[in-house]
């Protein structure tokens, strides 16, 4: 059982029950950031024991992780990441105690594996089956292969600047990627406006407990493996701050349990166009700025940090630390270097980090004698570009602006994107009327229609799609209408969604009491003139999504 005890706010220092999927808000003052306090004293006894039949990844930490019953989860295997002494390239920078914290191993190659492993095992654990995302690249992708394992449909809003690589990676997981023309700030925004609509649950990233929590486990493992003491400095390039504010909240964790002599000094670095807290920090600010990004490295291009940089900043004046920013061209040349010199391609958003512990090194801020570690994720290699058609996502179009969405345009915008994320499942073997029905809906609306030759198929798109509605035929090879229907109701993913029966056989009495209460409709073919057909169809699915 590893339930947080409470939660306690950052601000005022008040204590409040903790609550799975309710927006971490303090009930006394208002503050958004709470932090989730467990039984640390017994989980310090399984320390001192040496952790003994605990899992190589991050779940060895799992009593200060906020999930309930793990046993009961099928957990997704991120984490237990090596820990390298950089052989050549600090070295050269004369430097011979820097560590590379090497999150290529994780699933998706990237430290934001952990964030969804635990977040996607909160959403299992609380019945969560369809979640919505935001991101600028590597969560969207990690999200979408844990959401993949555990089977919950994934929503994923990212800016049409991300990588083309990067979205066609998160749409091989089985994501519905939504493709917005727009900054970052203006993704969340009408990705948190969708989810509303939708009524589906958004993982908002820093502020979800789940997501931050799991970052922390960096911080364990970083510890553990340098012989249980802590580095000198930890340094990371950041786009919106959740991973150093999760990996600080795991060496607080262990420095109060008297595990550690002291916490590390944390240096933020940001590539230079795109860098609000940086410029906040060397202006002595605790509040940073949004900036409109202006810089290829499109993963770190969060123009508007908000609260999490206060929480980083305080960070900073607490355990000391800086804020430093890197140009685009010293970051790739930094990634070149990583590469010739420790045999390690990483992504530029992570050579982002690398440059400025150069700039770190050149300037003498980091000491000779103290000890350092980097966080080193993704990978410069691009997913298989064959693999998916190009109709992968769904665009949106905003505005190029720092701004925030204007009301009018928000409103169009979600209005089309209803249509076009309203998907209709046809599973039928005789083409033709397949093709009929899949026409005459898209000529009515920007639905997205899928088609699968028999019922089996039609039962794997439907569970990995789960459409908002399913139209069937009765008489199919293999698997029938009617085995369909039965399977669909029996599955908790699918048993909600409307089917629609069409057959071209006369239906018996005993057949209509087997679909009875199984189906929204019945029809036979040739009984209703197409158009009027489709019309009802569409009726179904604005009743189903409460249009």
């Amino acid at each position: 059982m590893a339930t947080p005890k409470f939660l306690e706010c950052n601000i005022c220092g008040k204590q409040q029950p903790y609550e799975a999927f309710i927006p971490a808000t303090c009930v006394h003052c208002g503050a958004q950031w709470l932090e989730a306090r467990y039984d640390y004293t017994a989980f310090k006894r399984e320390i001192l024991r040496g952790l003994p039949n605990r899992p190589a990844n991050m779940w060895r930490y799992s009593d200060v992780l906020p999930l309930n019953n793990l046993n009961a989860l099928d957990l997704y295997p991120a984490g237990g990441t090596p820990l390298w002494l950089s052989q050549r390239f600090a070295p050269a920078l004369g430097h011979d105690s820097v560590y590379l914290k090497d999150e290529r191993y994780g699933p998706t190659s990237s430290f934001k594996d952990r964030q969804a492993a635990v977040a996607v095992a909160a959403m299992n654990e609380g019945g969560i089956r369809e979640a919505v995302i935001a991101s600028t690249g590597n969560a969207a992708v990690a999200y979408a292969a844990a959401c993949a394992r555990a089977g919950i449909k994934l929503w994923v809003f990212m800016t049409s600047l991300v990588p083309q690589e990067k979205l066609r990676e998160a749409a091989l997981f089985g994501a519905e990627v939504i493709r917005v023309s727009g900054n970052y700030d203006q993704t969340k925004q009408i990705a948190s406006q969708f989810a509303q609509r939708k009524h589906l649950w958004l993982d908002r990233g820093s502020s979800s407990i789940p997501a931050r929590e799991s970052m922390k486990t960096i911080a364990y493992e970083i510890v553990e493996q340098l012989g249980w003491r802590a580095p000198d400095w930890y340094i990371q390039s950041v786009s919106g701050g959740l991973g150093p504010l999760g990996v600080y909240q795991g060496f607080t964790e262990l420095h109060k349990m008297g595990l550690i002599e002291r916490v590390p000094k944390l240096a933020v670095i940001q590539a230079e166009g795109c860098s609000p807290m940086v410029k906040a920090f060397k202006a002595g600010k605790d509040t940073a700025e949004p900036v409109i990004p202006d810089t290829r490295i499109i993963i770190l291009s969060t123009g508007d940090p908000g609260k999490s940089y206060t929480y980083l900043w305080n960070l900073t004046q607490k355990f000391g630390g800086i804020m430093e920013s890197v140009t685009d061209a010293e970051a790739f040349a930094s990634m070149r270097a990583l590469a010739k010199s420790e045999g390690m391609a990483v992504e530029p958003a992570t050579a982002v980090a690398f440059a400025g512990l150069e700039k770190m090194l050149r300037n003498d801020i980091i000491g000779k004698d103290e000890t350092v570690v980097v966080n080193c994720t993704g990978h410069t290699f691009p997913v298989e570009k064959h693999v998916l058609e190009d109709q992968f996502a769904v665009d949106v179009h905003l505005s190029e602006s720092q701004a925030p969405a204007p009301r009018e345009g928000l409103e169009a915008a979600l209005e089309n994107l209803d249509e076009k994320t309203t998907t209709v499942l046809l599973i039928d073997d005789n083409p033709d009327d397949a093709l009929l029905i899949r026409r005459l809906l898209e000529g009515k609306k920007s639905y997205r229609v899928y088609h699968a030759n028999d019922g089996w198929e039609g039962l794997a798109m439907a569970r990995q799609k789960l459409p908002d509605l399913i139209i069937t035929d009765l008489t199919m090879p293999g698997m029938d209408g009617f085995g369909l229907v039965e399977e669909l109701k029996l599955d908790p993913r699918t048993r909600d969604i409307p089917v629609v029966v069409v057959s071209a056989k006369d239906i018996t009495v005993e057949e209509r009491r087997r679909l009875n209460g199984n189906i929204e409709a019945l029809y036979q073919k040739g009984s209703l003139q197409p158009r009027k057909f489709v019309d009802q169809l569409i009726h179904t699915i604005e009743d189903k999504n409460g249009a």
